[in-house]
């Protein structure tokens, strides 16, 4: 049986500009960036539409993406477009959970703003770092860098591409290393900290006594977890996934694989950019991957899978 999964990306696909034309067209859509900057006292529209030094900070970006992604989803949503299951690249698995009904839009915009303070904040800037290493086995990056101090995977994306973080030091190590193991190619990226490395527990740990606070919803279809690649059905296990998530690695491609054999063969990548449509072409080519970016594709969607 066909199934339809919606998947959101992360940081790094933001874009001056995006949801702009959502706004100006959908009172849904306008409706939700209005209560996210009442809520943050942030002017989202200058922060999402205008061009502007702020959106490629963490503590911005991750609050203006959720935001974006959610709005193009309430769209979605009203034209009739639902999934049978969600997932979302780190950052990403917010809108995923959000969007599964696991908790309310705002709570989901709150909490990353949160999280990208916590992120931003944990490690001094300069301490740690990532790099993208491309063309090499994940067994084998794993074999190399193993016996380091410091260094780990961060994201498992596709094969081809694999990202390690940590220490600076201890990064740039590996980078040669791997090189030297046969890497075609390794990419120090330009991020603010070490994400996804054991250096972020604190990060995950303030998150958790954060969303204590909160108030989770059954969900109501299920959603695949960065952490594990499963299927999380039960709301309870969320707090404690999320939490783990700023540490642990993401496991996309793990992720991807799962929802295929589930049975999902058309995925709609919502938000900024094409990046995950990049990955799942790796992953499984013959998968179709349609787009929720800009307005106009609404009625193609609408038209696609009606």
């Amino acid at each position: 049986m066909s199934k339809l999964a919606f998947i959101y990306p992360g940081q790094g696909a933001q874009t001056a500009g995006m949801g702009a034309d959502f706004y100006e067209n959908s009172a849904a859509a306008r409706e939700l960036y209005d209560a996210a900057s009442d809520a943050l006292s942030l002017d989202m529209r200058e922060l999402c539409f205008t061009p502007n030094d702020r959106l490629d900070l963490t503590e911005y970006t991750q609050a203006a993406m959720v935001t974006t992604c959610l709005a193009i989803t309430r769209v979605l949503t009203e034209r009739g477009i639902s999934p049978d299951m969600t997932a979302g690249l780190s950052l990403g698995e917010y809108c995923a959970v959000a969007a599964a009904g696991g908790m309310k839009e705002l709570d989901a915009i709150r909490l990353v703003r949160k999280r990208g303070i916590l992120m931003q904040d944990t490690v001094p800037a300069g301490e740690g770092a990532m790099c993208a290493v491309i063309a090499m086995a994940a067994e084998d990056i794993e074999r190399i860098i193993g016996g380091m101090e410091g260094v780990s995977v961060a994201n498992y994306n596709c094969p081809g591409q694999i990202v390690i973080t940590g220490k600076t030091k201890a990064v740039e190590e590996a980078a040669e290393r791997l090189k030297e193991g046969g890497a075609k190619r390794t990419v120090m990226l330009n991020v603010s900290g070490p994400f996804h490395s054991k250096m972020l527990l604190p990060a995950g740990e303030q998150l958790a006594e954060e969303m204590g606070h909160m108030v989770f919803s059954p969900l109501q279809i299920p959603y695949v977890t960065n952490v594990t690649a499963q299927t999380v059905t039960d709301i309870g296990e969320t707090k404690g996934l999320l939490a783990r998530q700023v540490s642990a690695p993401v496991r996309w491609q793990q992720s991807m694989e799962h929802m295929i054999a589930e049975g999902v063969d058309t995925f709609v990548e919502i938000g900024p950019g094409r990046t995950l449509e990049g990955f799942l072409k790796k992953i499984d080519k013959d998968k179709r991957v349609l787009h929720a970016s800009i307005w106009e594709d609404m009625d193609r969607l609408a038209q696609e899978l009606s």
